[in-house]
């Protein structure tokens, strides 16, 4: 009897979408290697970090009109790679923060939180992040009603939110990125409120 065979382009396509989203952690690690980091390599990393872990969140958000619009239906099964990469990112950031920048120092770390309220946004975001990474696992998502799942994973809209509240309130000068992240959200959101509408306005059968 043959060995059944394990379809190729799947198993690729998969080896792709953890190599591209890798590839700027890889990069940031090269960085760090060979001295590229910047005159201050913790507030880069932090910066480089945070953004990519918002990056990462716009594109989990977008994955679904994607699919829905590009005829490539395929494409949802990143969809929980790519948020749980997001994930990854937003969690080296909040430990770059807390054990590079300020070495686990609790006391400095509350002083800094006292002065600067885009902190606690940041890790507000992250409270929330952690319940969807934690729900995104086959074994724990088949104890979840379909429907208590499907609303616990809307927060990823106010969690992509607070993270552009946490960057724009973090830059000092020029906003015109923390915005223009903010305008992708809200056209992600814009696009999702009708499909979710029609879906309660349905009678259930």
């Amino acid at each position: 009897m043959a060995a059944v065979k394990r379809p190729v382009r799947p198993a690729l396509e998969s080896a792709l979408v953890w190599l591209l989203c890798a590839a700027p952690l890889l990069l940031i690690l090269w960085w760090g290697f060979t001295g590229g980091l910047t005159a201050n390599p913790v507030e880069f990393v932090l910066r480089e970090l945070g953004l990519w872990g918002l990056r990462f969140l716009c594109l989990t958000l977008a994955v679904t009109l994607l699919a829905r619009y590009s005829g490539m239906p395929r494409l949802m099964r990143f969809r929980r790679r790519i948020g749980l990469w997001a994930f990854a990112y937003v969690t080296l950031h909040l430990l770059t923060y807390l054990g590079v920048a300020h070495e686990f120092d609790w006391a400095e770390i509350a002083t800094d939180i006292a002065k600067r309220p885009y902190i606690t946004i940041g890790m507000g975001a992250f409270a929330l992040l952690v319940p969807l990474a934690v729900t995104s696992a086959d074994a724990v998502r088949r104890k979840l009603k379909p429907r208590s799942w499907r609303r616990l994973h809307r927060l990823v809209y106010l969690i992509a939110a607070l993270g552009v509240v946490h960057y724009f309130l973090l830059v000092k000068a020029d906003t015109r990125s923390p915005l223009l992240y903010g305008a992708i959200v809200t056209a992600l959101l814009a696009a999702r409120i009708p499909s979710w509408t029609g879906a309660r306005a349905r009678p259930a059968r």
